[in-house]
């Protein structure tokens, strides 16, 4: 392991940068499994680290458990159009590394003094990466930090400049650190007054209007929750507050999280299981609109499919991914069982059947057509209409019969401006299938 060169390493996965859009939807990465996501701003750009799942195979990691072997970073600028920086960080350039344990898991990113401090825990210890750009070349440091056992580091840069760590290791503790951020400048304290019962990790910890806030999820029962504590002290105590976000509906065991402010709105960062809903060990990244009380409390986030960011009408806008449905005659299902990275389709059934999709950005009046890529096997008709059910027409397009997939394209009716919703109605009492729809 001393003979390897972490800093060219680190380099050449930097130059492997690839772009890939996931149109403002949940999951944010859809050509791959990613996880614990800690989300930070960075120059003018959401940049999100999460730990990277990958399935085990025979010499790479353990069957039925978590694989974890690389970092990538993930940036955008309007939350909708993702850039995949690529590799930052492998198992192997990490010189202090006795052994490939496949167990990278939640890292977290902070600028200070000049420079990126990338923390990353592993073979039970936290290593920290140093680079000149939010996306690297990221250069390991040679031993790991001294005095801090665990995973899951979360980190907070306080309004002073001062630094803390927060991480997991059956308990939550806590330190502040060395102007060099490499080393911690106190002993560790643990964070007290914080769950006792169930399995408790992953702290991320951010600072809003004087109050500090410690989130962290916790198995309760079976499956984590978000939950969170406040104090007026970076470092406690600390005292229960709520909970932020539920057990998943999907029942995936763990959850992990962000929560950062950017363009004046607060946004939280987690993972479910949704290119994977049979293996909750490979897991995908999320967003949601997250807002406070006027006491400073967190109002509890409701997970969405729709997820954040305004889409581009021109744009193939994923339909299946709603905000909205009608109470019977939708449901969502993967357009290929075997390759899940190929996303979803929509099924409208029986007469007005109904589905939302919000905020969609049609510009300015320069649109006179839509194209909608359907299947039906006895044909049908749908209806897309503007903000509501009953909303003005946009266009009606004709699904023909058949057992392929087409792309159908009508004359719009009206010729929308600016940010809408909208919503697809099923106009007559058969099955019709929806990809995408795009305006042009």
């Amino acid at each position: 392991m001393k003979n390897h060169k972490p800093y060219l390493l680190a380099f050449g996965f930097f130059w492997m940068s690839v772009i890939n859009s996931a149109f403002a939807t949940n999951p944010l990465i859809m050509d791959q499994f990613t996880a614990d996501p800690t989300a930070r701003v960075f120059e003018g750009r959401v940049y999100v680290y999460p730990s990277h799942d990958i399935p085990a195979s025979p010499g790479r990691g353990r069957s039925n458990w978590f694989v974890m072997e690389d970092y990538h970073v993930f940036s955008s600028e309007n939350l909708t159009d993702w850039t995949d920086h690529g590799v930052i960080i492998n198992q192997t350039n990490v010189p202090w590394l006795e052994r490939m344990s496949f167990n990278m898991w939640a890292p977290d990113c902070v600028f200070k003094n000049g420079k990126y401090y990338f923390y990353f825990p592993t073979g039970g210890r936290i290593g920290v990466a140093i680079a000149d750009k939010p996306y690297g070349p990221f250069k390991p440091e040679e031993k790991p930090m001294a005095g801090a056992r665990g995973i899951d580091p979360g980190l907070l840069i306080d309004k002073d400049g001062s630094a803390y760590m927060f991480w997991a290791g059956g308990r939550i503790s806590g330190a502040k650190l060395k102007d060099n951020m490499v080393e911690l400048d106190s002993p560790p304290r643990m964070i007290t007054n914080l769950p006792t019962a169930g399995l408790i990790e992953g702290p991320f910890p951010f600072e809003r209007n004087g109050i500090y806030y410690l989130t962290y999820p916790h198995a309760q029962v079976k499956t984590e929750r978000l939950e969170y504590a406040i104090s007026t002290n970076a470092l406690g105590p600390y005292h229960q507050a709520g909970v932020i976000l539920d057990e998943a509906a999907s029942g995936c065991w763990t959850v992990h999280q962000s929560i950062v402010q950017y363009k004046g709105q607060w946004y939280l960062f987690y993972h479910d299981k949704d290119l994977s809903p049979d293996f909750d060990k490979n897991r995908s990244i999320r967003a949601d609109y997250m807002y406070f009380n006027e006491d400073g409390t967190i109002k509890k986030v409701i997970p969405t499919l729709r997820g954040v960011g305004i889409v581009d009408a021109k744009s193939k806008i994923q339909i299946s991914r709603y905000s909205a449905i009608s109470g019977e005659g939708v449901s969502v299902s993967f357009l290929d069982a075997t390759n899940k990275f190929e996303g979803w389709k929509i099924s409208y059934n029986g007469t007005n059947a109904w589905s939302q999709f919000n905020d969609v950005d049609f510009g300015g009046k320069d649109l006179h057509s839509v194209d909608v890529r359907a299947v039906s096997a006895a044909g049908g008709r749908v209806e897309i209409r503007l903000d509501k059910v009953d909303g003005p027409l946009l266009a009606r397009v004709e699904v023909g019969s058949g057992s392929e997939w087409k792309v159908v394209t009508s004359k719009l009716d009206s010729v929308p401006a600016g940010v809408h919703n909208l919503v697809v109605v099923q106009k007559e009492n058969n099955s019709v299938d929806l990809n995408w729809i795009g305006f042009k």
